[in-house]
């Protein structure tokens, strides 16, 4: 995991987020590049007089100022980090920018919703989630809280499933991090009967890793839904983070047979990686 994306807004969120990546990054030797987007408006974007011309140029000056601050982290102190500032107003082209540096992980910080269901901080998060073709860290609260020791891993065992999971394999394995596999038995259109289940896994285990090995970390939970399945799960186990696949831009990101990608990621107190289909 050569670069590691950022996104900011210098909010303390932001700096939770940028101190989780730094603790990846010390454990992968990765790059830190730090994105903060202006997110000006077509109006100073597209101006050519000089008073709309001098605006965009103070509010990227004042980024760059804000940037000396936000940076001056002792745990940045021995990691090579890049701050980018973009003028884009949309949060999707993070994935743009992701591509441009070659990018491995993303790593942002969100609010989430407390309560009655809410979208993602300004839906920032869901877009970057929904858009990106590289896997999304979604950080909550202070790191210090949190070591990525164990991690659960949750899968509908599909064959479209095998791709995350090896990608998600693989940073579990450089993290130090225990991976729990869970399937969630649900009456949302997910039931299955138990012998269908067990052959399904295996199958999955077979195409994935060649073996069974990884057949003794896998439980079936069941819930009455997919979310409550997962998040209880990696209760039950004292999980640091919960890794989910999504579908990314196929309409609204799924996981199964709906959003459980995003609503996990907006309702679940415990980081969360998405990793696209």
């Amino acid at each position: 995991m050569k670069k590691i994306i950022v996104p900011i807004d210098f909010s303390e969120h932001s700096e939770y987020a940028l101190e989780a990546a730094s603790n990846i990054a010390h454990k992968f030797g990765s790059e830190l590049i730090v994105l903060h987007m202006l997110e000006l408006s077509n109006a100073i974007l597209t101006a050519g007089n000089n008073a709309l011309d001098e605006e965009a140029v103070f509010y990227l000056k004042l980024a760059e100022q804000k940037f000396q601050t936000f940076l001056n982290k002792p745990y940045l102190e021995d990691l090579v980090v890049t701050p980018i500032v973009k003028h884009f107003k949309v949060w999707s082209e993070v994935n743009d920018v992701s591509k441009e540096h070659k990018a491995n992980l993303i790593v942002m910080g969100s609010h989430g919703a407390s309560g009655i269901k809410e979208v993602l901080v300004g839906s920032n998060t869901e877009k970057v989630v929904r858009h990106s073709d590289i896997p999304v860290l979604v950080i909550k609260h202070n790191p210090i809280l949190f070591d990525f020791e164990n991690g659960v891993f949750a899968s509908d065992f599909s064959e479209e499933s095998v791709a995350p999971y090896l990608k998600a394999k693989l940073i579990f394995d450089k993290l130090g991090a225990k991976m729990y596999l869970v399937y969630v038995n649900s009456p949302d259109g997910n039931f299955r009967s138990s012998s269908e289940i067990d052959k399904r896994v295996a199958d999955f285990l077979k195409k994935a890793d060649s073996d069974l090995d990884n057949l003794s970390n896998v439980s079936v939970v069941s819930d009455y839904s997919i979310e409550k399945g997962i998040l209880n799960f990696a209760n039950v186990i004292g999980s640091d983070f919960i890794a989910v696949a999504t579908h990314g831009r196929k309409g609204l990101a799924h996981f199964f047979e709906g959003s459980i990608s995003e609503d996990i990621a907006n309702h679940s107190t415990l980081p969360v990686m998405t990793f696209k289909m």
